[in-house]
């Protein structure tokens, strides 16, 4: 029989500076570069990849908000090969190389993102074709490993897939974990063996993966609300398992809930006692997929925010703008930007809200010289 610790109720004040502290917005590091970047991976468990990139993707967005000395890309350039690797976690994401050990495992046991379906569409042996070429020749891009001619592309909701056999093949390597994103360049990502990229856990023996996986996703999101949403991405049965309840009846999670709402939420054990430096000045331009966005509803409860990212609404849908990205400045949200890279420099199309204009200048001219260009007049 569970039974389940009594639900506390934190205020919302409480709830921001906690999430502020956790998730690395207070102060930027104190490691700097590509030292600052690894710590930073370790401290917030994943990153989220996306490839647009109207002023650096969300992934450098995500590491110029918390780490000086570095620029677009380094981002990157620090953690492959050796530090991390590309996976599903919330959504896809760079993931540390601890982590690989317990994915490998659950790759075997559950694959996910459609393989078998990518399994039946391959010709007969091309996967183990594919496999032996990027042993052989690792590490290596798609595009120059030999090609096995055409396959039928995939097609989700109005995403279309790769064409090409050798492409889909390593798809599916990569989701079993066979093989691994070890860097990228001008041509595509680079794949190689895991004992390559990540020598020292491409072994290593894993541990039972949904409660592993829930616990590293509780301390990534700092509130994980019980209710369904994308924050479960990869977990949505884990959610509805007696796993979670088991968890707070163990006393290796709390369960809250934050003033003026009834959701509850998964948070750390003892996240209250934790000690965070205190708030500084500078501006963030936070990247659409930052850890702070993840449950937009609560940010919208807590700070008074309400955040829609709509890069991928019809332009006559849209409230604000394609690409927009929030402001945080002393702790709060203060506004939104959206601004992208023309003809080197950093043109500012539209700013919402209220926000500081010498501490927004200050972030433009430090963004810009991140993306090697300057701020446009």
């Amino acid at each position: 029989m569970i039974v389940l610790r009594s639900v506390q109720t934190i205020t919302k004040a409480t709830a921001r500076s906690w999430l502020l502290g956790r998730l690395g917005l207070r102060q930027m590091r104190a490691e700097r570069g590509h030292d600052g970047v690894r710590a930073t991976l370790l401290d917030l468990r994943c990153i989220q990849l996306d490839p647009l990139d109207p002023m650096g993707t969300n992934a450098d967005l995500v590491a110029l908000a918390r780490i000086d000395g570095i620029k677009k890309g380094d981002v990157y350039d620090a953690l492959l090969p050796g530090h991390a690797f590309e996976h599903f976690a919330k959504e896809r994401c760079l993931i540390p190389s601890y982590a690989f050990p317990h994915y490998r495992d659950q790759a075997v046991q559950t694959p996910w993102w459609r393989l078998r379906e990518r399994e039946h569409k391959l010709p007969q042996g091309v996967i183990e074709a594919v496999f032996d070429e990027v042993r052989e020749r690792g590490p290596i891009t798609s595009a120059d490993l030999t090609s096995h001619g055409a396959v039928k592309a995939m097609e989700y909701h109005g995403w279309k897939g790769t064409g090409r056999a050798t492409t889909m093949a390593l798809e599916v390597l990569w989701t079993r974990c066979r093989l691994v994103v070890c860097g990228r360049t001008t041509r595509g990502k680079l794949y190689d063996i895991p004992q390559r990229a990540i020598p020292q856990f491409a072994d290593a023996p894993g541990r039972e993966f949904a409660r592993w996986c829930l616990l590293e996703r509780v301390e990534a999101a700092g509130l994980l609300a019980r209710v369904s949403g994308p924050h479960w991405s990869m977990l949505h049965e884990v959610r509805k398992s007696p796993l979670v309840d088991e968890l707070v009846a163990e006393g290796a999670v709390e369960e809250v809930t934050v003033e003026g709402a009834r959701r509850t939420y998964l948070a750390p054990v003892g996240f209250r006692d934790r000690r965070f430096p205190e708030q500084d000045d500078r501006m963030r331009i936070l990247g659409p997929l930052d850890p702070l966005l993840w449950n937009r509803k609560l940010v919208h409860h807590i700070f008074g925010f309400e955040y829609i990212w709509e890069v991928y609404k019809p332009a006559a849908k849209r409230r604000w703008g394609w690409y927009v990205c929030p402001l945080l400045h002393r702790g709060a949200l203060v506004g939104r930007i959206e601004a992208r890279v023309r003809h080197g420099a950093l043109v500012v199309d539209n700013v919402w809200g209220d926000p500081d204009s010498a501490a927004l200048s200050t972030a433009l001219q430090r963004h810009a010289r991140a993306l090697g260009c300057r701020v446009a007049p």
